[in-house]
């Protein structure tokens, strides 16, 4: 086995990881840490170099035995190919090499099992634009006017949004900020609906209101039961009283 230490060699390292992810989630988080000044003093270690086919990454100096991280990658064995391309197969062996191991020091093993939740990799965090101004505009219930358009373009221009974008740049869900600093305008896309979007969106839009020093809060329509549940599961408190909002004709000219 070899200890990797050269930069660029843990560079490489990091990209053929990445270009095999999902698989090799749990030993590329590992390896991003070393590039990037390494914090906890982890090491990695491979099979053979640059043709590795195991990786391994632990505490500077460790023995392979403990709670590493281990993945197999383009091993040339066919048997070990089988079980990279078998979700669930990644550390297929870890647990009976620690269970020899603990058997041979008298050490009494406690052994647990998780599943692996990601993220889509292809989401990401951005602002709206007023290139989405119609996507908006379409959405919004009281939209489809040009008023409700200026409206719109207005707070997009003079507050802060958040939005979460798919691989090809566009608008999955969002939330934006009116004139009184409330959230605002939160909407999905059906087709991404139930997936946890419009919570992520939530928790990064308080986040952004408290650093910039506002209150976190909305306003939930009466009828919107989804949307008030998940205000209440992220610990929001919902206040006696209603607010009420009156618009004037909206239906009237509408494009």
């Amino acid at each position: 086995m070899l200890i990797l230490t050269c930069p660029a060699q843990l560079q490489r390292l990091e990209g053929a990881l990445r270009r095999s992810l999902p698989l090799t989630l749990p030993v590329y988080g590992a390896v991003m840490n070393i590039n990037r000044g390494n914090p906890a003093g982890m090491e990695v270690v491979v099979d053979a170099w640059p043709e590795f086919g195991a990786v391994l990454a632990r505490r500077g100096g460790e023995v392979a035995m403990g709670t590493p991280s281990w993945v197999p990658v383009g091993w040339p064995h066919r048997g070990y190919r089988r079980a990279q391309d078998t979700h669930g197969c990644l550390q297929e062996g870890v647990t009976e090499v620690s269970k020899a191991i603990a058997g041979a020091k008298g050490i009494e093993l406690d052994i647990s099992h998780y599943y692996t939740y990601l993220l889509d990799p292809g989401l990401r965090v951005g602002s709206l634009t007023a290139a989405h101004l119609d996507l908006l505009n379409k959405t919004w219930p009281y939209g489809g006017t040009a008023r409700s358009r200026q409206y719109l373009e207005e707070l997009l221009r003079l507050f802060p949004s958040l939005c979460l974008r798919d691989g090809a740049g566009q608008p999955l869900s969002w939330t934006l900020t009116d004139p009184f600093g409330a959230g605002t305008h939160g909407y999905t896309l059906p087709a991404h609906r139930r997936s946890g979007c419009m919570r992520t969106v939530l928790v990064l839009a308080s986040r952004r209101a408290q650093a910039r020093g506002f209150p976190s809060f909305g306003f939930t329509a009466t009828g919107n039961r989804p949307m008030q549940r998940l205000q209440e599961e992220l610990g929001h408190q919902r206040l006696p009283g209603l607010c009420c909002y009156i618009l004037h004709n909206p239906g009237l000219k509408r494009d």
